[in-house]
């Protein structure tokens, strides 16, 4: 019989003691025995748009409003962000990032049990983008196939999902992966900031956060550790759902597509507050597990700011040199923020090497999902450009 993940004080079940249907959500910590990441994978689109070159499309709003030049990198610390070329489907990015997971461990296929595509874009309200995924990777038919969304942490939730099947011993294998298009969100708000006449430096605000969303796509592939090769351990994770928060940022309508063209709003002071405060009380949840913050080597945040970067890990007593960030050259890129970050992390070299890796999740809602990893021998499939290549080196040192 699979071990049961359960909370360190929590009494093991006796023998012939049928599980409870809410025995998951009546966990604090999750705490996984036989789970392993066996790899992750990430594509990063060739397209570099600076922030310099989203405010000069905004020059007849910042003429008007008479904003500053560089307002938008020195208030959120990022520089850069990149989209994928006009018409780009979300499933085709997926897709190829999804199979260079696979295709690096040599896992065969008929392993995986579950695909869950869990980015915030996709490409239709119905069927799943993950049927499409499925599809082109040729993945079995014996498969849980759907889509996941939960903002900026799908992907963390699309793990702990098929980390609980593994470790239930309903699957070996399972996938993740998830695709954000920043373009149209960006272009949109450009567009809609330059035609109201009645804008101010006030009402501005709750668009900001929106010239801040990057592009990319990441995949995580997770087996049992009889498969695994690596022996990346998915350790433990905590989730904390304060759901009072839910209206600080909100998408205009449910839209989905390479053609949609959304608009959002966000009280980003307000969200960072409050995000903040969610965050610290779910570390203290991962901490309950037993752990110290000095047994974490290195921490991987939430991708959106500098700003909530800075103040995130001060709250958190947790030493900012360990924290390995990507925002300020690839920008707020959703659900796959963190995870893209971890690979590059890994990928480079400063995560690894038997490093104990805590996974700092936030997302609107506001929700919060933390893990404890360890990374024992790393595997990380994708290109890096030269561009890429130039910014690690730089925000490395």
């Amino acid at each position: 019989q699979a071990p049961q993940p359960r909370t360190k004080n929590q009494e093991p079940r006796t023998k012939n003691q049928e599980p409870s249907p809410l025995y998951f959500i009546e966990l604090r910590v999750v705490q996984f025995e036989r789970v392993a990441i066996e790899a992750l994978a990430f594509t990063l689109p060739s397209e570099v748009v600076t922030s310099q070159e989203i405010e000069q499309q905004l020059a007849p709003t910042y003429s008007r409003l008479r904003l500053p030049e560089g307002r938008l990198e020195l208030m959120s610390g990022i520089a850069e962000r990149r989209f994928w070329p006009s018409g780009t489907s979300i499933g085709g990015p997926s897709a190829q990032t999804a199979g260079l997971a696979l295709d690096a461990t040599g896992l065969d296929r008929t392993e995986i049990g579950c695909l869950i595509h869990a980015s915030v874009c996709r490409d239709y309200l119905e069927p799943a983008t993950a049927c499409g995924v499925h599809a082109a990777l040729g993945l079995s038919s014996d498969c849980w196939v759907y889509d996941c969304s939960n903002a900026c942490l799908g992907l963390l939730s699309g793990m702990v999902q098929i980390a609980t099947l593994i470790e239930r011993g309903a699957i070996r294998a399972g996938i993740v992966v998830g695709t954000e298009s920043a373009r149209s969100l960006v272009e949109s708000t450009i567009a809609s900031l330059n035609a109201d006449e009645n804008l101010t430096r006030q009402t501005i605000k709750p668009s900001f956060a929106s010239l801040t969303i990057g592009s990319g796509s990441c995949a995580v592939l997770l087996v049992d550790r009889k498969l695994s090769h690596t022996d990346n351990r998915l350790l433990s994770c905590v989730a904390r759902a304060e759901t009072q928060h839910h209206a600080l940022c909100q998408s205009d309508n449910d839209q989905a597509g390479s053609a949609m063209q959304p608009l959002m709003q966000t009280d980003s002071e307000q969200l960072l507050q409050a995000g903040i405060a969610v965050g610290v009380r779910t570390f203290d949840q991962l901490l309950a597990e037993g752990v110290q913050r000095d047994d974490f080597d290195a921490t991987v945040c939430h991708q959106v700011g500098a700003t909530h970067r800075r103040l995130m890990l001060e709250s958190l007593h947790l030493p900012e040199p360990n924290d390995f960030s990507t925002f300020a050259w690839l920008g707020n890129t959703g659900s796959v923020a963190l995870p893209t970050a971890l690979a590059l992390g890994l990928k480079q070299g400063p995560l690894s090497g038997g490093k104990r890796v805590a996974l700092l999740g936030i997302g609107s809602g506001i929700n919060s999902v933390m893990m404890s990893t360890r990374w024992n021998h790393p595997l990380v499939a994708g290109e890096l450009d030269a561009n890429a290549l130039k910014n690690l080196i730089v925000h490395q040192d």
